[in-house]
């Protein structure tokens, strides 16, 4: 290794106890102290999440092997005095599962550079060199290593040598470490590959040529790709799903019923849902990895970072994640319509929406949305859900003023040329003003209403001008997400959300101003009686739904705690909050007649 670059080792050191070994080596400290930190979140995930708690037994010693000593600053930050190479050393414990922080165990090691690499104040744009240790047990089990960071010097199965432009691009790159399965392809002349690791059973013909066809579709919109190579780092469990982007690659997880199996006719929702993950979170590569607000750009990892936009970096991208599904032809239009109805439901089943704002949401995501609790569906409003539904009516305004002529793809495309391929950060509500200076129409009420304001789109006059219907209805069941036509519905509604349990129905949310509001149930609750009677399950409390009549009064037994408690609850009439989005009687469903999708 080049001796004057910063550079860390890692090993794999105890896949039982899920720790990894790291050194880190320093070649010149910064006089008369050095400064090292490690990130307190990691980009495309705005929560302070400290992973300074998993380091272990954090040590430094000079260029003789001298203990120096580490003096703490902060909870995740530390000093030292040092006139020769500095070395440190310290173990990271590695057993979260998600998408955002490490994990090791004898199956499987995976890591964020955010959990493991402490950043070298001063140095923070030198080239950085990471030698991937293998041992023993890496041997043994054959594992192999998938990531999207420069190679330099490496053995076949992938560890040795590797280098990162900066600090910035060393913790951009995660590493998945294992027996994976691999699939690679090409799209539009560009090198990809999925690597997917757990127990799993998959048709990877059909999984391959459905990702080809998302790939392929998004580096056409945008005119050209931001990377040179692409990887897709998936971890298959019993029932889990989430992305975070990275640079050329994403780390995704999912459950195992969500892949295609072999003999697959018609593809599944879970399906569907793990296809929308992978065009999410590839579309990111563009909005939100090269065009960028200033918040992000070169942002400071040890304290929050504040910008109204992600309503267009992830309200867009949730837009276009299922859209781009139906114009690369893997899902029809009638499936793309009852995935806008759900998602659209998503957003008129939260009351939260009128006491929230979509930029507030955006603004206060490192409290209100990244840590919601069973209050959120009043006080508060997603900037993905909602912020897809700003981004379609947007789409919609822009085409019906065009004539068909220009769309939110033309200013995706122009963000990119402008903002993307220069690196120019966009500043506060600039995407705002560039919509309308780009489209010559004034957009300066649409965002102080909707973006800004707290107002509902009209989206049945909306979609009505190309040929929609949008539809308000009753709920049909408890679990019902919208998205289809019913004429089955419950009349009646007790405004809570139920999760069944061996002794009854514990209360998750409860609705303001609902029945079970007025009845004094609240989040936590255990529901064990309703009208004299044991529930235990959801049928039999919409059963009990459909036979009552208004006005009703119920009796309802419940534990709060331990304590056993008693009231009445009187049904009231079901809210009309689920979404449907159907073509009218004389619109058939053709391109030429539907300009917008």
């Amino acid at each position: 290794m080049t001796s004057n670059m910063i550079r860390y080792q890692l090993e794999l050191l105890d896949p039982h106890a899920h720790l990894f070994s790291v050194t880190l080596h320093i070649p010149q400290p910064q006089q008369p102290l050095q400064k090292v930190s490690l990130p307190n979140w990691i980009p495309g995930s705005y929560l302070i999440r400290d992973f300074s708690k998993h380091l272990i037994d954090l040590q430094a010693c000079d260029s003789s092997g001298k203990l120096i000593e580490l003096i703490a600053l902060d909870k995740s930050s530390w000093q030292f005095a040092c006139d020769s190479a500095a070395t440190l050393s310290y173990q990271v414990y590695a057993w979260d599962l998600s998408v955002r922080g490490a994990y090791f165990d004898d199956q499987r090691a995976f890591f964020n550079g955010t959990s493991v690499f402490l950043q070298v104040d001063g140095f923070e744009q030198q080239t950085h060199e990471l030698e991937l240790i293998a041992n023993d047990f890496s041997k043994q089990n054959a594992w192999r290593v998938a990531s999207g960071m420069p190679a330099q010097e490496i053995d076949p199965r992938g560890f040795g040598l590797y280098q990162a432009e900066d600090y910035a691009a060393l913790i951009d790159y995660p590493f998945e470490i294992g027996t994976h399965h691999s699939i690679e392809f090409t799209a539009c002349g560009i090198p990809h590959k999925m690597v997917i690791a757990g127990v799993f059973e998959c048709d990877f013909t059909r999984l391959k040529q459905d990702l080809i066809k998302i790939c392929e579709y998004e580096i056409e919109l945008f005119g050209s790709a931001p990377m040179q190579n692409y990887l897709f780092q998936v971890v298959v469990t019993g029932n889990d799903y989430g992305g975070l982007e990275h640079r050329n690659s994403t780390a995704l997880i999912c459950s195992r019923d969500d892949l295609p199996y072999i003999g697959m006719q018609e593809a599944s929702d879970g399906y569907v849902r793990f296809l929308e993950l992978c065009s999410h979170e590839y579309f990111h590569s563009w909005n939100v990895k090269t065009i960028q607000p200033q918040a992000f750009q070169n942002a400071d990892l040890q304290q929050p970072q504040y910008t109204h936009q992600l309503w267009w970096f992830e309200g867009v991208t949730s837009y276009y994640d299922a859209l781009i599904l139906l114009r690369a032809g893997v899902i029809d239009r009638t499936r793309y319509l009852q995935l806008l109805g759900e998602q659209m439901t998503r957003v008129y089943r939260m009351p939260g929406r009128f006491k929230q704002s979509v930029a507030d949401s955006s603004w206060f995501t490192w409290t209100k949305f990244y840590q919601q609790d069973e209050n959120a569906p009043n006080a508060i409003i997603s900037y993905y859900t909602k912020g897809s539904l700003i981004a379609l009516g947007l789409d919609l305004l822009l085409r019906k003023h065009s004539h068909g002529s220009f769309s939110l793809d033309n200013i995706l495309r122009y963000l990119w040329q402008q903002h993307g391929q220069t690196g120019r950060a966009l500043q506060e509500k600039q995407i705002e003003m560039l919509c309308s200076e780009l489209s010559g129409v004034d957009f300066s009420d649409f965002f102080a209403q909707y973006l800004y304001g707290r107002q509902d789109l009209p989206f049945a006059d909306m979609l009505a001008e190309f040929g929609y219907i949008f539809e308000l209805r009753e709920y049909q069941s408890l679990g019902d997400t919208g998205g289809t036509l019913s004429k089955n519905f419950l009349q009646l509604s007790l405004g809570a959300n139920l999760k069944p349990e061996s002794q009854g129905l514990r209360v998750t949310h409860v609705w303001n101003d609902s029945a079970a509001h007025k009845a004094g149930l609240s989040a936590g609750d255990l529901l064990i009686a309703l009208k004299g009677l044991k529930v235990d399950s959801i049928p039999q409390v919409e059963q009990m739904l459909r036979r009552t009549s208004a006005d009703c009064e119920w009796s309802c037994h419940y534990f709060r705690r331990d304590e056993l408690r008693e009231s009445k609850v009187i049904p009231q009439k079901a809210e009309a909050d689920r979404v449907v989005i159907y073509p009218s009687n004389n619109c058939e469903l053709t391109d030429e007649t539907l300009p917008w999708i």
